[in-house]
C-alpha cells in the first residue's frame, strides 16, 4: 500500500509544481498595479503629457480619452504651468481610436461619438494655453486629429502622418476636417482626407503640417525645448495674441469683428506688462534680437542653435562680400 501511495505522489509532483507556478503567476499579475494610460510630468513651467499604451501604438480607448481630458484640464488650471507637450510612449505618437472597442456588443457608439468633449479627448475646443505635439512613428487616423488640436508639431524624420481611417470607412469626428484645412489650405487638406495617404516628415514640413523636423529619437526633447522657449515669454500678451489668431480663423465673421476682438481683449493688466517690457527694452535688455539678455529664463537649446546658425551665415555672407568691395 505505502509503495503504491509514494508512486502516486511522485506522479502528482510535476502537476503540483505547475499548479504552484500558475498560482504564483496569477498572484503576481493581480498584485502588479496597472500602469496609467496617461503619464504626466512637470518640468518647470512645461507640463509633459504622455499617451501610455505602447502595445497598441497608443490607440485611444474610451478610458484613455477621459484620462487625457482630465490631464489637459489640470494643466490648464495649473497657474504655474505655461506650455504643454503632448507625446506618445514607446516609439509612436498615436494610431487613432482603439477599433477593438467598436466591436464590443454593448457599446453605444452613437453616444460615444456625440459626447460633448470629443471621442479622443478634449478635441472639440481650443486649449487655453499653448500645446506642442511631439510626433514620432505613427501619427495616423485619430492620432493625427490629436496632433492637429495642438498649436505646433515637432515631427521626427521617419514619422508617418495620415488619415488611415479612410480605408475602414471611419469618419473624422474629432476636428480633423475642421483644423486641417485651416492649417494647410483646402486643396491640400482634401488631398489627405480623400485619399487617406500617408505623409512623411519632409512633405509635412513643406505643406505646413509640421513646424519642425528633427532626427529620430529627438522629437520629445526638441518639443520640450520649443515649449520651454515659449514659456519664457510674458504669457498674458502671448496668450492674447494666440487667442486672437484662433478667433480670426474660426469664429470672426469679418475683418472688422476680428480686429475688434484683438483690441478689446487687451486688458489693463496686459498693458501694464507692456509698459514694463518697454522699460526693460529702453534699459538695453533684449535689444538687437539678443534674447539671451533676458535673464529670468534661460534660452532654449534649439534657439541657441538657430542664433549660432544665423551668426555663422552672416559671417559667411560678409566674407563673400569683402572681396567684391575691394574690387
Amino acid at each position: 500500500m505505502w509503495p503504491s501511495l509514494r508512486a502516486s505522489l511522485r506522479q502528482a509532483m510535476p502537476f503540483r509544481c505547475q499548479f504552484r507556478r500558475l498560482c504564483s503567476a496569477v498572484e503576481t499579475t493581480e498584485a502588479k498595479p496597472a500602469e496609467p494610460v496617461i503619464l504626466v510630468e512637470k518640468q518647470g513651467s512645461v507640463t509633459m503629457i504622455g499617451l501610455n499604451r505602447p502595445h497598441v501604438r497608443n490607440a485611444i480607448s474610451i478610458e484613455t480619452g477621459r484620462a487625457l481630458t482630465t490631464a489637459i484640464e489640470q494643466f490648464e488650471n495649473d497657474e504655474t504651468a505655461s506650455v504643454g507637450v503632448l507625446h506618445g510612449i514607446g516609439g509612436s505618437f498615436c494610431s487613432g481610436y482603439d477599433l477593438s472597442e467598436m466591436t464590443t456588443p454593448d457599446l453605444n457608439l452613437q453616444s460615444v461619438v456625440l459626447q460633448r468633449g470629443g471621442v479622443l479627448g478634449p478635441t472639440r475646443r481650443n486649449f487655453r494655453k499653448p500645446v506642442v505635439c511631439a510626433v514620432s512613428g505613427y501619427c495616423v487616423a485619430g492620432g493625427l486629429e490629436l496632433a492637429l488640436m495642438c498649436d505646433l508639431r515637432v515631427v521626427e524624420e521617419q514619422a508617418v502622418m495620415g488619415f488611415y481611417n479612410r480605408r475602414f470607412g471611419i469618419p473624422l469626428v474629432d476636428g480633423g476636417s475642421v483644423r486641417l484645412a485651416a492649417l494647410i489650405g483646402m486643396s491640400r487638406a482634401l488631398d489627405l482626407v480623400l485619399t487617406g495617404r500617408g505623409v512623411r516628415a519632409k512633405e509635412a514640413l513643406e505643406i505646413g503640417l509640421a513646424n519642425r523636423v528633427v532626427a529620430v529619437g529627438t522629437g520629445l526633447g526638441q518639443a520640450f525645448n520649443l515649449a520651454a522657449s515659449i514659456a519664457k515669454y510674458p504669457q498674458k500678451s502671448l496668450n492674447h495674441d494666440r487667442d486672437s489668431m484662433y478667433n480670426a480663423v474660426f469664429q470672426a465673421k469679418s475683418l472688422q469683428e476680428a480686429m475688434e476682438f484683438e483690441v478689446l481683449t487687451a486688458g489693463e493688466d496686459m498693458l501694464k506688462d507692456a509698459v514694463y517690457g518697454a522699460t526693460r527694452f529702453a534699459e538695453g535688455v533684449g535689444k538687437h534680437g539678443k534674447f539671451q539678455d533676458i535673464k529670468e529664463k534661460r534660452m532654449a537649446d534649439w534657439e541657441k542653435e538657430e542664433l549660432a546658425h544665423e551668426i555663422r551665415a552672416a559671417e559667411e555672407k560678409d566674407a563673400k562680400e569683402e572681396p567684391k568691395a575691394k574690387l
